[in-house]
């Protein structure tokens, strides 16, 4: 008997259908390192919720034992909603054979002008983004912790998050079979800021729940046909690397098959797929005009993307030159943080010189605080001592997003402390020409076959990493041995961090001096991949 729950609804297909399949295959694999450690500090999150929820009023909460088995916690949340409980905490609601659904809500809350209860889910990221006091076309309706109170709200702005409208959807539906449902037709979810309920109107994702819950029960009751596709989640999937019963992983299916999704993987390939286009080999033969209902950038960029994998081409330049902003004083910076909770090292690298501004103490830490305060110094000083000799200043970071959030972070959460800036001075030095976005100079010029992440754009300049494991998800459970989470601290972790961050400052050191000086006459050009071609420099087969 096939059972489905909310999580299973946003995500890769053809993995459900290979779960289902093959659980004992599932079963030996060990689960990525960063899974489990954001399934850990969910938990954790989940608890702290609880735990101020249910003290601010320990007389309406019902909390439902999490020791019961699932039955028992099924008949407990029942027992609890037809009490008329005001609010049930960890509710677990009945399976339904028929049906396949399964599910439970952190928090049901009843709802006292229309009967029935409102389900709530506490969730491990942000669900809203604080807004500046302007006007706007939309406000999103939230509630605060304690008092069930949904109004507009001018603070904040929506952060959109299709997996909980799923969920909330998936349990208002289970609820209803029991009668159980408010007639509101809202959900709500508390977010990692743990500062207010957004409110969710289910209204219009109902329709959308119920055909795409009826598709995926359809794939694991075995009922529906799925193909491997590349998609994000591919990323960390056992099953892009591994295949069931000694049959091809998905990624050796799709390079025997060619698929078109190798070069245009997610929604890009379903519109290839579409208008005929199934390999790559399909892709770079295209003539003709661009499908009408391309939305994904330059088409004719897509078709050289498939060329040069063919050719093996790692890059293409998209000019005849290539150019990235230099100075006379160049720092290199990368951070590491650790899930939301903060960045507890800022690397720098300046004539050649490998500098780390770090804490050890397990974050979130105030010592945060100190360690930001002396990274921003140092680097302001290097600044301004570069203007001060008449000389040209520039700091590069690849990819700037994780960068420009921590540092307007660090300024709001250590405002005051000895050398953290004002939130006013990060974005003046941001919106700067002297920070530099080395990921950006390389979207701009290059067109990248393989992907654009430093690990796979640095080696094409030559630059290799000492540790073979190195990776933002890795360095999650190297810091967590590092600072002593789980047992006494591992020293030789935090040597293993410091490398790996000095090598990622190195790369884009590394990548610029490639750029600047032989990346035009070692990388093919847009030209060399033009119409007509589907083969190109060095021949061969990108699989």
């Amino acid at each position: 008997m096939a059972f489905l729950d909310a999580r299973s609804l946003i995500g890769c297909r053809h993995r459900l259908r290979l779960d289902a399949e093959h659980p004992d295959t599932i079963a030996e694999v060990r689960e990525d390192p960063g899974v489990q450690q954001r399934r850990e500090a969910a938990t954790a999150h989940r608890t702290k919720v609880r735990d101020e929820l249910v003290a601010a009023a320990p007389a309406d909460w019902v909390v439902i034992d999490p020791r019961l088995r699932a039955g028992e916690k099924a008949a407990a949340t029942m027992a609890a909603m037809e009490a008329g409980a005001p609010r049930i905490w960890g509710g677990l609601l009945p399976q339904e054979p028929d049906t396949g659904r399964r599910g439970g809500a952190e928090f049901l809350l009843r709802d006292d002008d229309r009967g029935g209860y409102i389900p709530i889910i506490v969730v491990n990221h942000k669900v809203t983004d604080p807004r500046r006091p302007d006007p706007a076309d939309f406000h999103p309706l939230t509630s605060d912790l304690f008092r069930w109170q949904p109004r507009r709200d001018k603070h904040v702005k929506l952060r959109p998050q299709p997996r909980d409208q799923q969920r909330l959807a998936h349990l208002y539906r289970m609820l209803q079979r029991h009668g159980m449902a408010s007639p509101a037709l809202v959900g709500g979810a508390i977010g990692l800021a743990f500062d207010r309920i957004l409110v969710h109107d289910l209204t219009n994702v109902l329709a959308d729940y119920d055909q795409r819950y009826g598709d995926r029960i359809a794939v694991v009751r075995g009922e529906l046909p799925t193909q491997p596709s590349k998609v994000p989640e591919c990323r960390q999937c056992p099953w892009w690397v591994r295949g069931p019963d000694g049959n091809p992983s998905c990624e050796g299916q799709l390079a025997l098959m060619r698929d078109v999704s190798l070069v245009a993987p997610g929604s890009r390939a379903e519109v290839l797929r579409v208008h005929g286009v199934q390999t790559v080999d399909e892709l770079a033969a295209w003539e003709g005009e661009e499908p009408d209902d391309w939305q994904h950038g330059p088409f004719s960029e897509t078709v050289v993307t498939a060329r040069a994998w063919i050719a093996g081409a790692p890059l293409v330049r998209r000019f005849d030159t290539v150019s990235v902003r230099r100075a006379d004083v160049e720092v290199d910076v990368d951070l590491e943080s650790y899930q939301e909770d903060g960045a507890y090292l800022w690397g720098t690298l300046l004539d050649g010189v490998y500098r780390p501004f770090v804490t050890w103490d397990p974050l979130p830490t105030e010592d945060e605080g100190r360690s930001f305060g002396e990274f921003w110094t140092w680097l302001m000083r290097v600044r301004a001592d570069a203007h001060a000799a008449g000389k040209t200043f520039a700091a590069y970071c690849y990819s700037r997003t994780a960068e420009d959030k921590w540092l307007y972070e660090s300024a709001r959460r250590f405002a005051g402390k000895p050398g953290v800036p004002t939130t006013e001075q990060v974005r003046a030095f941001v919106d700067s020409p002297e920070w530099v976005d080395m990921f950006q100079a390389v979207t701009d010029q290059f067109i990248c076959p393989n992907g654009k992440g430093l690990k796979k754009i640095a080696p094409v300049a030559g630059f290799g990493w000492r540790d073979p494991e190195a990776g933002g998800e890795a360095s999650m459970g190297w810091y967590r041995r590092a600072v002593g989470y789980d047992a006494d601290p591992d020293l030789s972790q935090r040597t293993r961090l410091f490398e790996y961050n000095e090598d990622d400052v190195r790369a884009t050191q590394v990548l610029r001096d490639w750029m600047s000086r032989r990346a035009v006459d070692e990388v093919p050009s847009l030209s060399d991949f033009g119409r007509g071609a589907t083969g190109g420099p060095g021949g061969g087969s990108g699989a």
